[in-house]
């Protein structure tokens, strides 16, 4: 890969749909513009629960092979954002999903939560030398909800970009995926007044959305409204963990949560962008706000 575009943005996320549910708007905006958007999934989502019953047997207690289905998903997902450059760490089923903590999933042989971090840091560190982004973009150090493998995915992409940066690749700037509790607590009361329409019995509790925080902590927001569409058929295209009702979707649970089209971001590395100044300015609506070109 020799001839890339000006901007170039790397995603780290750990199963198949985390992207579309955190990201999707993010990605059809900068893939339509022109820039290069690179997704890098840590598993296939092999411990997923099943949503619809003409698949539940998918799942692993059962005749198994969601993993590989799960891809086949990923890739209608990216066809339906515009991305068209995905990888799986270290390579198809390198890493296997370690499911919900504390469960003997977490320590098999496979698993990801069990990965040497330098090592599989050592995978990603070869895409960003191939890739040579100048953003990416990952989970808080709680992974935004406290999965392992979103634990382990942003151990293991911030390790990487130590590693890229003395190896002189360095990274811009590194954003966390963040959601502003007041525009969630906004999004839920409107939920709340929709629910007998919907399909869903309940709605989630706000805590349940990964990545809550206080609107101070927010320094960049993406207004992806012109991609709303895009982000809900990439996430209706991941049918065996997401069930979609726009403006709403709901997970195996079947509580009810809002889609978010505008995304946002807490920039942890880097400078921020001039629009963007803390201190009561606007924040930063451009990942790529002060990168040099």
């Amino acid at each position: 890969m020799t001839e890339l575009p000006d901007r170039r943005l790397l995603l780290v996320h750990a199963h198949p749909d985390d992207e579309s549910i955190n990201n999707g708007a993010t990605m059809a905006k900068y893939a339509a513009e022109g820039a290069h958007v690179t997704l890098v999934t840590c598993t296939l989502g092999e411990e997923g629960e099943v949503i619809p019953p003409e698949l539940a047997h998918l799942e692993p207690h059962r005749e198994g092979g969601l993993g590989p289905y799960r891809t086949g998903e990923l890739s209608a997902a990216m066809k339906e954002l515009g991305v068209t450059d995905h990888r799986f760490l270290g390579g198809p089923g390198r890493y296997r999903d370690s499911g919900m903590m504390g469960l003997e999933q977490n320590h098999r042989a496979g698993a990801f939560w069990a990965a040497d971090v330098d090592a599989a840091a050592a995978d990603l560190v070869a895409v960003i030398r191939e890739v040579r982004p100048q953003v990416l973009v990952t989970y808080d150090p709680d992974g935004g909800y406290g999965h392992p493998d979103h634990i382990q995915a942003h151990r293991v992409a911030m390790r990487a970009a130590e590693l890229a940066a003395d190896a002189g690749q360095p990274i811009a700037k590194i954003y966390w995926n963040r959601v502003p509790r007041t525009v969630a607590e906004e999004a839920f009361a409107r939920l709340r007044e929709a629910l007998p329409e919907l399909p869903f019995g309940e709605a989630a509790a706000i805590d349940d959305v990964p990545g809550v925080v206080d609107e101070s902590v927010i320094t960049t927001e993406i207004d992806g409204t012109a991609y709303a569409a895009a982000k809900s058929a990439a996430m209706r295209a991941h049918a065996t963990q997401i069930e979609v009702a726009e403006p709403y979707f709901a997970l195996s649970n079947e509580l009810a949560q809002p889609i978010f089209t505008t995304e946002y971001y807490e920039l942890v590395r880097g400078e921020r962008g001039e629009s963007g100044e803390r201190g009561g300015a606007a924040p930063e609506t451009d990942l790529f706000e002060g990168v040099s070109l």
